[in-house]
């Protein structure tokens, strides 16, 4: 007798299908290797939450990224306080892209069964407790593009198999036991090493026309110009997402449906800089962080030279904080730390873990992009050494934005981390207040245009409740403003070697270490301004507008 379709069988049967249906389409080794993982390792946040094992398919576990086929790509643990062990399952991981379980307090020795992942593009373990020795059949990678084992207690000799050769001595630094190349210590009885060769960028193609196929090199795919007219209706102005001082921006929709964003870059046509775009842009590719807007192709035609991103469907933060349409909600406050946080990780990353390291030299919340679930993303980071490929560290223009830029930077042209340390305190500050860095409307009511000033005033008033976006309807917590006021003023110091490094903001913000900075940057002022006031002992303490940053009697954190 075949059973109503109302009846509790007939649900039951359709569901069994469904879940053998979707097992088909989902390996179970690939779930059982990530719930191996899950076991091994202690997790005090509780960010492994949704690696649920009675859930078929892990794609819609968190930290877990599939392709359209559902096969495993990415793993984004980084930052999540894990401890524990890898396991040798993770080998099972065949289509396995992206390995991201950095800055955690991971133990034990790399699983030997990673060389299985042949798919394997990045690879990064940095800042773990990682012991023994390095296993050989790391070189079996042959599309690794990115490799840090940096910051571990790793021991013996680094292979010089395979693919290890291509990777720089940032990759295996800072692991006092680890002898040979790529460290700072040749091994005992092994004659001198050299230096890891210099990396080799690939032939430029060219000779081909506009419309020859597709290119690949290594993950970072060759558009056609073709391919891209068609994608944005021809540029079509509908399209345009943006502009800003490398060219506009479009929203495009690929053959195979998906949306991209499109940068057209503007820049002075220049003979033989073929090789050299194309060299940057393949490094540009290669900064590999969560927080990090992914490179995922280009173009590059006698005429034109084209950037293409995945499509971010938040946009940035400046057009959520001021741009938004009377019907989408307002950014609220644990949405806009959780931004900070972000932000400042993928600064970081630029700063420390890229080799050469990437200074963004336009940090702002234009460029700070959202993506579905509202985690920061920095975008635009490389293009300043992109356009500039023909100078040095000393640009012929000063490329930012009015209100974000360093004051060292626009005096003398010359950038440096600290560059982007001092936008980031600018961008915090568009986070708390919801204004813009540089806004003449502020004049009709007789205050600072810059928003930095216009903060310094307010706090020497003591009037912090007139910094909060009104936008968030008193919904905040006010020691957690106060800190990111901090972490601010600390980044916008007048000189940059007073500025704290990337990593440094991403500790405060973390809540470790930002009392301590405070209170020291604070005596220094106290002595500062008493040495400038003394014949006015009794005078309220004032932040100086122009130069140095005074004393501000905020609680710290709480």
């Amino acid at each position: 007798m075949t059973p109503s379709p109302c009846s509790v069988e007939f649900l039951y049967r359709i569901r069994s299908v469904q879940l053998l249906n979707l097992r088909s389409t989902c390996s179970s080794s690939t779930g059982d290797a990530l719930h191996s993982l899950r076991t091994n390792l202690v997790d005090p946040n509780n960010v492994l939450q949704s690696w649920d094992p009675t859930l078929v398919n892990p794609c819609t576990w968190f930290h877990v990224t599939c392709s359209n086929e559902n096969s495993v790509i990415r793993v984004d643990l980084g930052n999540a306080a894990l401890s524990g062990q890898l396991v040798p399952e993770l080998g099972q991981l065949r289509n396995l892209q992206y390995l991201e379980i950095y800055s955690n307090n991971i133990s034990g020795t790399i699983p030997v069964e990673l060389g299985n992942l042949r798919n394997l593009v990045s690879l990064d373990l940095y800042l773990n407790d990682l012991t023994g020795g390095i296993p050989d059949t790391l070189g079996n990678f042959v599309r690794l593009r990115f490799l840090d084992l940096s910051n571990n207690n790793l021991s013996g000799e680094v292979p010089s198999t395979g693919s290890f050769s291509l990777f720089t001595p940032i990759s295996f630094a800072n692991n006092p036991q680890l002898c040979g190349p790529g460290t700072s210590r040749p091994c005992q009885g092994s004659p001198p090493f050299s230096p890891p060769p210099p990396y080799n960028p690939p032939t430029p193609i060219s000779s081909q026309a506009e419309e020859d196929p597709e290119v690949h090199l290594g993950q970072l795919k060759r558009f056609s110009l073709r391919e891209l007219q068609v994608a944005t209706d021809g540029f079509s102005n509908k399209n345009i997402l943006g502009r800003g001082g490398f060219g506009k921006v479009y929203k495009g929709r690929l053959a195979d449906g998906s949306l991209v964003a499109v940068k057209r870059l503007k820049e002075e046509r220049t003979p033989g800089g073929e090789l050299q775009f194309q060299t940057e842009v393949e490094m540009i590719s290669m900064a590999v962080h969560r927080n990090l807007l992914r490179l995922r192709g280009f173009c590059m035609t006698p005429t034109e030279r084209l950037l293409v991103y995945p499509f971010m469907a938040n946009g940035s933060v400046a057009s959520c904080l001021r741009e938004r349409p009377p019907s989408q909600p307002p950014l609220d406050w644990l949405t806009r730390r959780r931004i900070a946080v972000g932000a400042a990780r993928g600064l970081s990353y630029l700063h420390d873990h890229c080799d050469p390291k990437i200074i963004h030299r336009d940090v702002k919340a234009a460029n700070i992009l959202l993506d579905e679930e509202f985690e920061a993303i920095v975008g635009d980071f490389g293009l300043a050494k992109l356009m500039d490929y023909k100078d040095t560290h000393v640009t012929t223009a000063v490329r930012g934005t009015i209100g974000h830029i360093a004051p060292e930077y626009l005096s003398t042209g010359k950038s440096s981390e600290k560059t982007d340390v001092f936008g980031y305190g600018i961008m915090l500050l568009e986070l708390i207040t919801g204004q813009r860095a540089f806004d003449l409307a502020r004049l009709a009511n007789d205050e600072d245009v810059m928003l930095l000033d216009w903060v310094k005033g307010l706090l020497n008033e003591k009037k912090l409740e007139m910094l909060v976006d009104p936008d968030l309807l008193s919904n905040y917590i006010e020691a957690e403003v106060e800190s990111l006021i901090q972490v601010a003023l600390l980044c916008t110091q007048s000189s940059p070697t007073d500025r704290p490094k990337m990593s440094e903001v991403v500790r405060m913000l973390e809540g470790d270490g930002l009392a301590e900075r405070w209170e020291e940057w604070q005596k220094v002022e106290v002595v500062r301004h008493e040495f400038e006031m003394a014949p006015h002992r009794n005078s309220e303490w004032v932040i100086d507008s122009t130069d140095n940053l005074r004393a501000v009697e905020l609680s710290g954190p709480r």
